[in-house]
């Protein structure tokens, strides 16, 4: 390396990998936000849940049209699942939520019946920064179901985020002594 001081270049190098993940972040959110929106208008041209055939003809029309001028990501089975996550997150969202998870982390997401559940993996995903494989593995897993189930919520969940190897916890006692009135 041709720089005396690595640290600078480690530095600005830094600063453009945080540069590229937060365009990165930005595209994935807009598409995300962008496909609710146009599940939600699929919907409402549908006239709702209802009038399947016009629904069918109305997605193989569309992905037709989209995919000539957009290419590829508009098959029929991806506007059916753009209707889907809009259908799964109308009550709950607003035109100002996030969508932090992936569209893949939704589409996945948008298969859970229970929407409690589908909530509560949709959190854990995003406060957890979970991959898709990791959101899979917890779902696999039972963590809902096992947490629903358990006696004592709290202590399952320290449980969860404890290591295995416990040598690598050490506590403390402290005793608090506030000031009263007579000193």
């Amino acid at each position: 390396m041709n720089l005396e001081n690595k640290q600078f270049y480690n530095d600005v190098k830094t600063l453009l990998q945080n540069a590229k993940n937060k365009v990165y972040q930005t595209i994935n959110t807009t598409m995300t936000q962008t496909y609710w929106e146009i599940g939600k208008r699929i919907v409402e041209e549908e006239g709702g849940e209802n009038r399947a055939r016009y629904g069918k003809e109305l997605l193989k029309n569309l992905s037709k049209e989209l995919a000539q001028e957009f290419g590829k990501g508009f098959s029929v089975d991806n506007l059916k699942n753009m209707r889907r996550f809009y259908l799964c997150f109308q009550k709950s969202e607003t035109v100002s939520h996030q969508f932090k998870p992936s569209w893949s982390h939704y589409v996945f997401l948008t298969r859970i019946e229970n929407q409690d559940e589908r909530n509560f993996y949709e959190m854990e995903a995003t406060q957890n920064s979970w991959s898709l494989r990791e959101l899979k593995r917890q779902f696999d897993s039972a963590l809902f179901e096992r947490l629903s189930l358990s006696k004592d919520k709290n202590e399952f969940l320290v449980e969860l985020t404890l290591p295995k190897d416990n040598e690598q916890i050490f506590a403390s006692k402290y005793l608090t002594v506030l000031p009263n009135e007579e000193n």
